[in-house]
């Protein structure tokens, strides 16, 4: 709670920063919030507490996922540099957005309420879709925020209707409330259990929006062309992790497994299946960057999905910590990847695989960070994503998903195809003339993808600083 109350109240502050003339305070001061309230956040470790009559749980679960995004923010602020360097007039209410959109990913992972769950995405959501249109001279720009508020709105309406129709059949919000009453039946709660069903039905596909699963990911690609580099990768990263641990506290707590899995797995397992193919797939064929990132993530939904199938019935268990490790090395791998996406953009306005050829010879730091996270994002052993994927299809096997996770590891092998498109073009094609100019670096954003890289290599190489802490 704490957390929430420090980013609602420094958001505010911050505001006040946008008098000044110069935005030069405003990107330390970022640093110093983030910072300090990641600090704060892990006070709360190994006791929990609950807040408006236990609408509002914080416990191990949140602070763990809480942790996850305030680091990525943090980490991603350094490559915001150049609205500072080009003197952004709107640069204080980006930030501020971005700390109040983290109010709402703290909701999402702490909630024990449908309320709060509602909350928590339209706080996070209302951030994004502004932040998503921010480049107003921009066409494409505009046509995401256009397309992303307009497929929001909808979806936000589909998983309100399911929330009612499941109120409607249980009479209550509660999350325990709720799974009391699916294995506690009432009196004339069988014919309550079709209003129930597709309640749960209407929450999953709200909630798969969020994520960006299959078959309701087609905003994704347009959305994060469009939008502004830097936010899109505060949305490809944040948003995810928030969204997948709202998603299994909705699962574990509120549909029981004894009760529910025969209703909710086949659809779970659908949506896995087609997510893992589609974004893989379609990743595949793209030749922007920023394209093949975005089917990038409609796939990693696909492969932490796996553990939302194969979860055993407990939020702190093979599942949950699944989940946790994956979306750090996941969050950490693609904001180095967008970080060197958005510098090679600002310096050569290209964002197709061509305009990063040679940058090994002109920017070795950076072909070094994007070569880690691609391998990451690939899965390669003594990167945090093999261990990433380890912990997801261990969940599963142990659970009798071995055909689900075969198929997995096939759409793995045809991501190796994609992700090393980038390092092919880094190493192994010469520059040319409006690629032979070295991408301007400051200190601030090399060091930031050498932490990036560090953490990538790290979780790789001893991932039980992380795996199992859940």
């Amino acid at each position: 709670m704490n957390s929430i109350i420090l980013l609602s109240v420094l958001g505010l502050g911050n505001l006040f920063l946008g008098f000044r003339r110069s935005n030069r305070l405003l990107l330390p001061v970022m640093m110093l919030i983030l910072g300090g309230i990641l600090t704060v956040n892990f006070l709360d470790w190994g006791s929990t507490q609950s807040f408006f009559n236990g609408m509002l749980t914080i416990d191990n679960f949140s602070v763990a996922f809480t942790g996850i995004v305030l680091l990525t923010a943090l980490v991603l602020v350094p490559f915001s540099q150049k609205y500072v360097l080009d003197g952004e007039a709107n640069l204080a209410e980006y930030y501020s957005l971005l700390l109040f959109s983290l109010v709402g990913a703290i909701m999402l992972v702490s909630y024990n309420h449908l309320l709060m769950l509602f909350l928590g995405i339209e706080i996070l959501s209302v951030a994004m879709y502004v932040l998503a249109g921010s480049d107003k001279r921009n066409l494409r720009s505009n046509e995401a925020a256009l397309k992303y508020f307009l497929m929001g709105a909808f979806f936000t309406g589909v998983l309100l209707f399911g929330l009612a129709l499941v109120y409607g059949a249980t009479g209550t919000f509660g999350l325990s409330e709720i799974s009391f009453a699916v294995q506690n039946p009432a009196p004339g709660f069988e014919s309550l259990k079709p209003m129930l069903y597709i309640g749960m039905l209407l929450m999953f596909i709200g909630m798969g929006f969020k994520v960006s699963a299959a078959p309701f990911h087609f905003w994704t690609p347009d959305v994060y062309e469009g939008t502004p580099t830097f936010f899109a990768a505060f949305m490809s990263t944040v948003v995810k992790t928030a969204g997948f641990a709202a998603f299994l506290k909705l699962l574990v707590q509120a549909f029981p497994a004894a009760n529910a899995q025969g209703i909710w797995l086949p659809t779970l397992t659908a949506m896995c299946v087609l997510t893992l193919l589609i974004g893989n797939v379609g990743a595949v064929a793209q030749t922007s960057i920023k394209r093949m990132l975005a089917y990038s993530s409609v796939s990693h939904a696909g492969y932490l999905l796996i553990a939302l199938v194969a979860y055993n019935g407990q939020l702190e268990g093979a599942s949950a910590n699944g989940i946790l490790f994956y979306s750090l090395a996941y969050s950490v791998a693609t904001v180095a990847a967008f970080g060197v996406v958005k510098l090679v953009a600002d310096a050569r306005q290209r964002e197709d695989y061509n305009g990063l050829n040679g940058l090994a010879k002109t920017n070795p730091l950076l072909a070094f960070s994007l070569t880690v996270s691609m391998l990451s994002l690939a899965g390669i052993p003594l990167t945090g994503g093999f261990f990433g994927k380890f912990f997801v299809f261990s969940a599963a096997v142990e659970n009798g998903y071995i055909g689900l996770v075969v198929f997995a590891v096939v759409m793995s092998m045809v991501s190796i195809y994609y992700y090393l498109r980038p390092i092919i073009s880094m190493y192994m094609r010469d520059t040319d003339a409006t690629t032979n100019e070295v991408v301007p670096v400051t200190t601030f954003q090399a060091g930031a993808l050498l932490l990036l890289a560090l953490l990538t290599v790290l979780l790789g190489v001893l991932p039980g600083l992380v795996a199992g802490v859940l």
